[in-house]
């Protein structure tokens, strides 16, 4: 199985591995949402093809829905599977001795699909359709079914999650209410202006509810979300993260775009400046990336060369402030679920822990204060324990700690 993308591409593959018996496929769900990454889609079918030349090579997930043609056509390609059909048991019902799916210690579980916004830059519509929600009921059934199998941290994910259908903040209610032996849940990308009072109260307020939000933010400059049909703007944006700071501690992680159409050097400051104004830890920039078809497309375009010079920037200036918060958690103490393959996990805040004994040895050491003994083997990472450690180091793009 080859996945690449979102988070609910994620979920999705699970769910695939768990219906697909056969030893010699090779599934690649892939991903759509920048030509870059239907590049990346084609990229790993012919590895896979590489790597497997006697297997079934099957292609399914957004890009291959959105070119559906030309995926058929690529010679390594047996088989392309469409969205729609990707999570049905008939589709796999050739191959009956089905094994179980791998489960792990942060499980991803999808409760929505599709989308009924019309963003100018966005393709995804055409490949997973309109907004359509799982019922609750089913929901909560899978969540504890998840926890039976060792899941320590629930992942709740969709294309645009907020647009749950009888709103997230019942939703995610109803799972906590429900699974009552679950400890972490977490919630994948949101967006801010459908962050209502019950959402809100229990993103700051219920301790099992991790303290991290990912916001799809895309730009911060007024003009341009306009242009790109975004339905906020960008005070209310920065209104929306004090008002949650305000109330907890919580880590800001966010969707940018880089060098939209129209955009000039004043908007992109703007979106640079949202790096501070919105306190982000953890930026997914992406350069503009112009989709056949969508209204974007057909705008002013910025010069792809200035389009990844700013994405580079952007990148930068995220970089410096996320090694800046990393740094300033030396000495603190966080609880993580430990992950495969033992050695790490991640914090309620979801940085990214790395247990002192197991891993980055030569960093470890320099973290390591003198009196301090490090973690033996058999105690630094039972897969899905939660531990509380001390943190005693920063890499660039993690933590290091040992048992608190």
């Amino acid at each position: 199985m080859i996945t690449l993308g979102c988070r609910l591409n994620l979920a999705e593959s699970e769910t695939i591995r768990g219906l697909v018996g056969a030893e010699d496929m090779v599934v690649i769900n892939g991903c759509g949402v920048t030509n870059e990454a239907m590049r990346q889609t084609r990229v790993a079918v012919r590895r896979a093809r590489r790597d497997r030349p006697g297997a079934e090579i099957v292609v399914t997930g957004c890009a291959s829905e959105m070119d559906r043609t030309g995926f058929a056509a690529m010679p390594e390609v047996d088989r392309v599977v469409p969205n729609a059909a990707k999570l049905l048991p008939a589709t796999w019902g050739a191959f009956p001795n089905r094994k179980p799916a791998r489960r792990h210690a942060r499980a991803f579980l999808a409760v929505q699909n599709g989308c009924d916004h019309a963003c100018t830059f966005c393709a995804i519509p055409s490949g997973r359709g309109p907004s359509r929600s799982e019922p609750i009921g089913r929901i909560v059934a899978a969540a504890a079914d998840l926890v039976a199998e060792g899941a320590r941290e629930i992942v709740l994910t969709g294309v645009d999650l907020t647009s749950y259908e009888g709103g997230l903040g019942a939703l995610v209610e109803a799972v906590l209410v429900g699974v009552p032996a679950l400890p972490r849940l977490r919630l994948s990308s949101l967006d801010t202006i459908e962050i209502d009072d019950r959402l809100f109260d229990l993103i700051t307020g219920e301790p099992r509810v991790m303290p991290h939000v990912h916001l799809s933010l895309q730009a911060g400059d007024d003009l341009i979300l306009k242009r790109m049909k975004r339905r906020h703007l960008r005070a209310e944006a920065v209104a929306m993260v004090g008002r949650l700071k305000a109330k907890r501690d919580i880590a800001v992680g966010a969707d940018l775009i880089a060098g939209f159409p129209t955009e000039d050097a004043a908007a992109f400051a703007n979106t640079l400046a949202l790096l501070d104004d919105c306190d982000i830890v953890q930026a997914h920039v992406f350069p503009f990336s112009p989709r056949a078809g969508t209204p974007a497309a057909r705008m002013p375009q910025v010069a792809p060369a200035s389009a990844k010079a700013r994405a580079a920037q952007l990148r930068a200036a995220a970089s410096e402030r996320r090694q800046a918060w990393l740094a300033a958690q030396i000495g603190t103490e966080h609880r993580i679920v430990v992950e495969k393959p033992g050695d790490r996990g991640h914090a309620e805040n979801f940085a990214e822990v790395r247990l002192a004994d197991a891993a980055w040895p030569d960093q470890a050491a320099k973290a390591l204060p003198a009196d301090a003994t490090a973690l033996s083997a058999t105690t630094s990472g039972t897969i899905g324990a939660i531990r509380s450690v001390r943190i005693t180091g920063a890499a660039p793009d993690h933590l290091i700690g040992i048992s608190a």
